[in-house]
């Protein structure tokens, strides 16, 4: 069996990494350690859906209590045209019956003080000012070497380190270029002391090469991403966010108009948009990719923060009972490299479709929409994120 002393180093304090470090603990791990680029955690994002698979490990993890508190439990994810016109809903209870757990909507914001203060609670270091620059392998020993002439060797390197920047992917790839899908979100945290929300439904409103998506939290808070088919480095991105998206989508819903009016412009970010291609090498040596390091997936996905906590779960239940650290990587990459894979390339056709700059192609997709039995849909999609979950 893997020895439970062995040093563990976490590369990137995300969901994802935060998330593993808790699990391993868990599992009686204790020699584990993150490392963060940034000189203090932020978050890529405004907010997510935390759909019942992942309650499901994050109520393993006795994380769930503190979600609770702070999620909104979505009733529908409902499409519309930019025109207004109802196009149908997944229905999230039924997903959430077939599971056996709630999903909730958090901002990413909160999601993180959750993880870092169950982090803080179990006493595991953070380092923050750690970009690394090289992992190289010498003699069967693993180093990470890092900026200001610090380095490291561990006996387990986790690679949770993001999609746009991943030093462990490149190390097991050779390669940790990220793909631009062609479009970009603009994204923001809304909040009023009135009410906002009357209904917990999220709401995708489609139009042709653009898309508007709100996700209610509570009555008064939420989150959005206002999408656009744009090349990268576009001139929009140096522009008045605000300014131009009232230009983009004022004339949309009405409910679109009042989120963006009432979102502070600090609370927008632009975003341009990345996933990878999926890759069937996860791990070498001693180094292991989990989260968008290994598998990074477009928003369009619903599923990426999602798919990092059940890597977590995973890789944590796996080493604990693997004899060696090969078998146990090699195993955790089976276990996970289809869903992944299947979210991943579900996540690029969404968003080829909602970003299709074609009149006639967007009425045939609007119709098939408002013709889908949403019943069938929300039990396919039920089944599927049900897949290789813990008991």
């Amino acid at each position: 069996m893997i020895d439970k002393d062995s040093k563990i180093a976490i590369l990137g304090a995300g969901i994802g990494g935060l998330t593993t470090a808790i699990a391993l603990h868990q599992k009686g791990f204790r020699n584990i350690s993150i490392y963060e680029r940034r000189n203090k955690t932020t978050t890529i994002g405004a907010g997510l859906v935390l759909w019942s698979n992942a309650t499901k490990i994050l109520n393993k993890l006795e994380l769930l209590s503190a979600i609770e508190k702070v999620g909104g439990k979505l009733l529908q994810m409902q499409r519309w045209t930019k025109n207004n016109d109802f196009l149908g809903a997944i229905q999230v209870n039924q997903i959430n019956k077939h599971i056996g757990l709630k999903s909730y909507s958090v901002s990413r914001i909160d999601l993180q003080s959750i993880l870092l203060n169950k982090i803080n609670e179990l006493n595991i270091s953070i380092h923050y000012n750690h970009n690394a620059l090289k992992i190289s392998c010498h003699n069967n020993i693993t180093s990470i070497k890092f900026e200001k002439n610090i380095s490291l060797d561990a006996e387990i390197i986790i690679g949770s380190d993001g999609r746009m920047n991943s030093i462990a992917r490149q190390y097991v790839n050779e390669n940790s270029t990220p793909v631009y899908q062609s479009f970009v979100n603009w994204i923001g945290i809304v909040e009023s002391k009135e009410i906002i929300f009357s209904e917990n439904n999220a709401m995708d409103f489609w139009g042709v090469g653009e898309r508007f998506g709100i996700v209610p939290i509570n009555k008064n808070k939420g989150y959005w991403a206002g999408g656009k088919s744009l090349p990268v480095n576009s001139p929009l991105k140096n522009k008045n966010h605000k300014t131009e998206l009232l230009k983009l989508f004022g004339s949309w819903s009405p409910k679109i108009n009042e989120i963006i009016k009432l979102t502070k412009e600090d609370n927008i970010k632009y975003i341009e948009v990345f996933d990878h291609n999926p890759t069937s090498k996860w791990s070498k040596h001693n180094v292991c990719l989990l989260g968008d390091s290994a598998h990074a997936s477009l928003p369009t996905s619903g599923q990426g923060a999602c798919q990092a906590i059940e890597d977590a779960w995973h890789f944590a239940s796996i080493l604990e009972k693997s004899k060696s650290i090969e078998k146990a990587f090699n195993e955790f990459q089976e276990n996970r490299f289809q869903k992944t894979t299947a979210i991943t390339m579900s996540g690029r056709e969404l968003a080829k479709s909602l970003f299709n700059e074609d009149v006639l192609y967007c009425e045939q997709r609007n119709e098939i929409a408002k013709n889908t039995d949403y019943n069938i849909a929300s039990q396919k999609i039920a089944e599927f994120w049900a897949k290789n979950l813990p008991k």
